[in-house]
Order: C-alpha cells, then structure tokens, then sequence
C-alpha cells in the first residue's frame, strides 16, 4: 500500500436504540497516526444497509432532533414492503438514501477540516445490529 493511502476499520457498538454516535475523536486520532501533517481527504464509510455518516453539531440538541426528524420521515410502522427484523425495520433500509454511508472531508496540515460546531456521527436507527464498521481512509 502507498504511503498516499491509510486504511483502518472501527468497530461500533450501538447498542439496542437509535443513535448519532459521535466519531470526531476516532477520526482525528486515525489522523494522528497516517496523515503526518499532510493535506488530503479522510472518506468515512459504512458498509451497512441501515446506517448512515453525517456531519453535523452534537450536544446540544441536533443529534436528538435528526432522529425526531427520521422518525417523522420514515416512521416505524408496517407500511415497508422490506418485512424482517423488527416493526417498521424495512424504515432502515431507506435510511442511507437520506443520510448516505459516506462523508468525505478535507484534512489541512494533518488535521481535520471541521467547522466549529461540526462533528462526524454515525447514525443509526437499526435497533436489530448493536455491531458496527465503520472505515477511515486517509489518501494525502
């Protein structure tokens, strides 16, 4: 592999609820250890059918509000064609078409290039898979 290219896997535990977990920290320490105060792009991925990568302010109340919202969007009911796992399951499935499995995000000088209030989250609303991946790759 390239020194132009890091690759490293995370592994997520959601637990049992939907949830916008906050991987700012995961993403600056893989930055520590492959960009070397180079300039590049970090592509954060997913390779899950019912989860998400979004970059937005938690903390203060939007991580909870995104989830509201999804709910709104995509209830959990059985009006979903996609009929396994949990009541209203087929909803994750459509999830990625809204928040999409991939950010990918400028990194200056060996650190990422978030505005103040923005953090990279996973966002999960599948209550069936506690077990997440989550790939950061590094090209600089």
């Amino acid at each position: 592999m390239s020194d132009a290219l890091s690759t490293e896997v995370l592994r997520i535990t959601t637990g049992g609820r939907e949830t916008v977990a906050d991987l700012t920290r995961d993403c600056e320490d893989f930055l520590g250890r492959s960009a070397h105060g180079r300039d590049g792009l970090l592509n954060v991925f997913t390779p899950h059918a019912t989860a998400g990568v979004a970059v937005l302010e938690t903390g203060a109340g939007s991580d909870e509000d995104l989830l509201a919202i999804l709910h709104e969007l995509l209830p959990a009911d059985d009006r979903w064609v996609h009929r396994h796992g949990s009541p209203g399951h087929g909803r994750d499935h459509v999830l990625p078409a809204l928040v999409a499995p991939h950010a990918t995000l400028p990194v200056i000088g060996g650190r990422l290039e978030l505005g103040t209030w923005q953090s990279v989250c996973l966002v999960d609303t599948n209550v069936d898979n506690a077990e997440r991946r989550v790939r950061l790759s590094f090209l600089g």
